[in-house]
């Protein structure tokens, strides 16, 4: 490794870091938080309804979820998905589902778990009432948590949620176990080209914590209106 700090590498680097590595950290979170939020809903209505095999369904789901490291479920899941889309479809030949797609549903079922479980809080918070009266206007169970409940928890929960993204951002870095280029595997990659380790890997840190950083501020204000609303 070279003597001194060379301050010239980011330069030279910083577009690749941000066109190949941010954007896809950045799309990967965007993707996963919304399909996290989606199914992770799913499974709160679920472990909270009035059918005992889907509420036992989903909380087995979640338990095993928050009790495997992410890594090895992204292991797994990219060598195991295409022998299953074979075995699902009937191929002999396990099925092309590429490395980005799937890191889209590891992330996704794998955020599900813990998405679930602010929603479960969220919703929990919300008065018994709300759900009385939207029972007394001829609502359902799924009526009554569309339209009347989980509109109110979002709102609530909406710090918990942002901080469990940033979280997740975070996360994205594990994406090195297969091979894929992240922020952070594009400065690796520049790292050992360069023998650059020390610069790239600082300048990588910094940005993580000015993303993080950033966005957790974001979270205080929301939590600082959320306390006056309330």
């Amino acid at each position: 490794m070279n003597a001194g700090y060379d301050f010239d590498v980011i330069q030279r680097s910083i577009g690749y870091l941000f066109r190949e590595g941010m954007t896809f950290t950045v799309t990967l979170t965007l993707l996963a938080m919304v399909g996290g939020i989606f199914f992770g809903t799913i499974l709160a209505m679920m472990r909270m309804g009035r059918f005992r095999i889907l509420s036992v369904a989903a909380g087995t789901y979640v338990n095993v979820m928050r009790a495997v490291p992410l890594v090895l479920v992204i292991f797994w899941f990219y060598f195991l998905v295409p022998y299953i889309g074979a075995w699902i479809i009937g191929a002999s030949r396990p099925v092309a589902v590429g490395a980005f797609l799937s890191c889209v549903i590891t992330f996704t079922l794998f955020e599900a778990a813990y998405y679930c479980e602010i929603m479960r809080a969220g919703i929990q918070s919300i008065p018994r009432g709300q759900v009385a009266a939207g029972q007394a206007l001829g609502l359902n169970y799924w009526q009554t948590m569309g339209t009347v409940v989980l509109p109110q928890a979002f709102r609530n929960m909406t710090p918990v949620l942002l901080t469990q993204t940033i979280i997740l951002f975070q996360d994205t870095s594990l994406v090195y176990v297969i091979s894929v280029t992240d922020f952070l595997g594009a400065a690796a990659k520049i790292a050992n080209r360069d023998y650059r380790l020390i610069e790239m890997y600082t300048f990588a840190a910094l940005v993580y914590f000015i993303i993080c950083f950033s966005l957790s501020l974001v979270v205080k204000k929301l939590q600082a209106k959320m306390a006056i609303i309330r």
